[in-house]
């Protein structure tokens, strides 16, 4: 899968799609570090113990580098930055029941911001799924060559 490049200084506004989530009353916000341990088994079974793994690692980021979609007090996504390398956004993920609201593209959104404001220019998404969403939505550009990316080799059962 291909690498992406976003350009962090070139962002939209997140403020209208938070206001899109909340209007299902969906919050985002940053983990905080004792809900690790149901975040990361949330994720671990919901999307698999790879991605458990790396946000595991964003929580052990101060601030933490995971931010949290909560509806009714329950976890409905998630998105990381900084997990597997610098610069890099993931993994982030939304629970079936609850995608077509804008959460991922809110999710999406916070992180970016929030890498800018940490002091990067530019974000990579690793090995991203869907490119032509991340086009539209961020403006990214498709890294030449980047197969099979950072992964390459990555231990798997």
């Amino acid at each position: 899968m291909t690498d992406l490049l976003v350009r962090l200084y070139a962002l939209p506004d997140a403020t209208p799609d938070l206001a899109r989530v909340r209007e299902h009353n969906v919050d985002i916000r940053r983990g905080i570090a004792p809900e690790k341990h149901i975040v990361t088994q949330w994720v671990g079974a919901t999307f698999g113990p790879h991605w458990a793994s790396e946000t595991d690692v964003a929580f052990n980021r101060s601030p933490v580098s995971c931010w949290l979609a909560t509806f009714e007090n329950r976890l409905v996504g998630f998105a990381c930055w900084d997990a597997s390398y610098k610069a890099y956004f993931g993994p982030t993920g939304v629970d079936e029941a609850q995608r077509g609201k804008g959460i991922g593209k809110a999710l999406l959104l916070v992180c970016l911001h929030d890498m800018y404001a940490a002091g990067y220019a530019y974000a990579i998404i690793g090995a991203a799924g869907p490119i032509d969403w991340y086009k539209q939505t961020v403006g990214a550009i498709e890294i030449p060559d980047s197969t099979p990316s950072i992964y390459r080799g990555m231990l798997r059962k």
